[in-house]
């Protein structure tokens, strides 16, 4: 070998030796290490805060909303299902549209039959719930089912983080009421 290759090598054996050695970009590196799992985190931590402060609004409106039909007021004001529907959305001005809003009121025979599960929703080809709602706010004594619904958009999260429960990737959300009309 020559005296300039030596030379050249020397330098670059000294350079690797330092950038080993320095510790200045450590923290920088350490941080690249550490802020993609991080701010996964702090994705799913939000999304997981906004379905289930989404969930709690909407069973706040159902509490309130069924006391229209408990005391009597939906039947005595001949309210329709719009009208009664318009009320629920009055009570929801943050977090929800009123278009997305599905609320169905229906009489049980008993304690028993009261159909207070999730509803299977049905989509057309533009994504639009076909489903169609019962509204029978009931008489005097019986006993009343109000269900009411919403097609939360959920964000896929970081890492698989999913909180979607249907098929095109959203969340159903839902709240229900059961209770017996008051004379």
């Amino acid at each position: 070998m020559t005296g300039p290759d030596v030379a050249t090598k020397r330098r670059r054996g000294n350079r690797c030796a330092a950038f080993a050695g320095d510790s200045k970009g450590a923290t920088a590196v350490e941080f690249a290490l550490v802020a993609a799992p991080f701010l996964a985190l702090i994705i799913a931590l939000i999304q997981t805060f906004l379905v289930f402060f989404a969930q709690e609004l909407l069973e706040s409106v159902v509490r309130q909303s069924s006391r229209l039909l408990l005391t009597g007021q939906v039947k005595d004001q001949a309210m329709t299902q719009a009208a009664f529907k318009q009320k629920v959305c009055d009570q929801v001005v943050i977090f929800f549209t009123c278009s997305g809003l599905m609320v169905d009121v229906q009489v049980a025979n008993s304690w028993s039959t009261a159909d207070t599960a999730m509803p299977t929703l049905t989509f057309d080809s533009k994504g639009a719930v076909t489903n169609t709602w019962q509204f029978n706010p009931g008489d005097v004594g019986d006993i009343v089912v109000l269900r009411v619904m919403y097609v939360w958009p959920v964000v896929l999260g970081p890492l698989g983080f999913n909180l979607s429960n249907l098929s095109d990737g959203n969340r159903q959300i839902m709240a229900s009421a059961a209770f017996q009309n008051e004379p």
